[in-house]
């Protein structure tokens, strides 16, 4: 009988095999290998393109954590996966991600969107204070714009606000934008007061702001600036009232800045603490907040004797230095206002100024009577020689007619005189708001003493035209 040959035994594991650190290793490198196959994977997910197909904004709100961002951006289609982001932004360090609003271009990977969020490249939005606003317009701006946050501060004092444009972040408040237009606008008005040009009229920082205000609301022209400027330092060095009707404007609407209808003979003889016509210097605070030229144009001013200037139909100004030159610009622009402005007048020979509509012809020389032959003696003390003496006696002489008036003094930017039309009276206005208590009940006087034009002519009375509009004077 034929026996199977004997089965060997398997071989035994050895005993290393069966040792648990080398069963634990074992793992460990399996795990590895799982991990190094999936991070070279999802390296490759965290650093290839993204899937937005196009530009996208997202704001991340103050205090969000990084996971909390992570499934935002997931969300909102930034990135494909919060999980991967969030591993590879704490394998490489980032766990600090900042809030703000944010722009993503078109496939950002999200290592890209980590970095935008890391860096805090946020968007940057912008807004333009332009020159010449009041403080009140430009708080009133600032509640306008819907990316600003919080309440406004109260208005700031007039001249405080540097006019510029300003760079701010989304969720900016309103208050720390206010903030940021006064800490320019000190260190603005101190580098330029250091600047300034010798013996001006001006005893402080304060009072260049002031006038650089006026000069601000008086043109639009840059290049103007420093001349209309030169006119209202040579006032201000001669005494002479600076007679600007913005400062008029102001002293009735206060920081509202605009006034709804044209400025009237009433508006400009009214006393207010602002009105120049009526005031002697400078009004007591800015009428508004100048820009950066402003200012440095009245630091230095063009050097010039120029006393008057008046619009020349080109959107600038005429400038003179006497009163006689003033009139004949006058004479200019009234010339250029009734040929439809639209073209400048420029006469070979000054104009004469227009006669009032009111003028009457002169009369015609009245011819001499013809002389009568001489009468026959008569006899002395009788009734027909008292008779022939009386009719002989010469007639009463005339009495000459009355001498015209000086020429009235102007105000840099007024037009030629003309009477002020018969109106009947109207009935009393309101006190302005900047209204000076204590000329409020005084009678208005006649008028002011000018230096130049030596004539105490009011100069309110035939003011027809206002030229910072222009505007006719009703």
């Amino acid at each position: 009988m034929i026996q199977p040959d004997a089965v060997a035994k398997p071989p035994t594991r050895s005993s290393t095999v069966r040792n648990p650190f080398v069963v634990a290793g074992n793992a460990v490198f399996v795990l590895l290998m799982l991990i190094a196959i999936g991070g070279y994977f999802g390296l490759r997910q965290f650093t290839s393109p993204g899937p937005l197909s196009e530009a996208k904004t997202v704001y991340v709100p103050k205090g969000s954590g990084r996971d909390e961002i992570a499934d935002s951006l997931e969300r909102q289609g930034v990135i494909d996966s919060a999980t991967i982001f969030t591993t590879g932004a704490l394998i490489l360090g980032h766990s600090n991600l900042k809030a703000g609003e944010y722009a993503f271009k078109p496939g950002a990977s999200m290592y890209d969107v980590m970095n935008i969020l890391v860096d805090g490249k946020v968007i940057q939005h912008s807004i333009t204070i332009p020159e010449g606003l009041t403080s009140q317009m430009i708080i009133d701006r600032l509640n306008q714009d819907d990316l600003l946050t919080g309440d406004a501060p109260p208005v700031p004092p007039e001249g405080a606000l540097l006019p510029d444009t300003y760079k701010y972040e989304r969720g900016t408040t309103r208050s720390a934008m206010v903030r940021k237009m006064q800490e320019e606008q000190k260190a603005l008005v101190d580098q330029i007061w250091k600047q300034r040009a010798a013996n001006l009229p001006l005893k402080s920082p304060a009072e260049m702001v002031t006038l650089a205000s006026i000069v601000e609301k008086e043109t639009g022209q840059a290049d103007e600036r420093p001349h209309v400027a030169s006119v209202f330092i040579n006032r201000l060095q001669k005494n002479m009232r600076l007679q600007s009707d913005p400062t008029v404007i102001y002293g009735m609407v206060g920081g509202k800045g605009k006034l709804d209808r044209a400025l009237t003979s009433a508006d400009l003889s009214q006393p207010t603490r602002f009105n120049t016509y009526t005031i002697t210097g400078l009004p007591p605070s800015p009428i508004a907040n100048p820009g950066k030229a402003a200012m440095q144009a009245v630091a230095t001013p063009l050097a010039t004797k120029d006393l008057y200037f008046v619009a020349d139909g080109t959107g600038g100004h005429a400038f003179a230095p006497t009163l006689d030159e003033h009139n004949k610009n006058v004479a200019k622009w009234r010339q250029f206002q009734q040929q439809g402005g639209n073209a400048p007048v420029a006469p070979s020979q000054p104009t004469p100024a227009p006669a009032p509509d009111n003028a009457t012809a002169a009369p015609a020389p009245v011819e001499a009577p013809a002389a009568k032959p001489p009468a026959k003696p008569c006899k002395k003390g009788s009734k027909a020689c008292k008779q022939q003496t009386e009719a002989e006696a010469p007639a009463a002489p005339t009495p000459p007619a009355p001498t015209p008036p000086p020429a009235a003094v102007q105000s840099p930017s007024a037009d030629i005189p003309l009477p002020a039309p018969s109106v009947p009276p109207a009935a009393e206005a309101p006190p302005a708001p900047n209204a000076d208590p204590a000329q409020a009940g005084k009678p208005k006087k006649g008028g002011f003493d000018d230096p130049v034009a030596n004539t105490n002519h009011d100069p309110l009375l035939d003011k027809t035209f206002d030229l910072n509009s222009p505007q006719s004077v009703q």
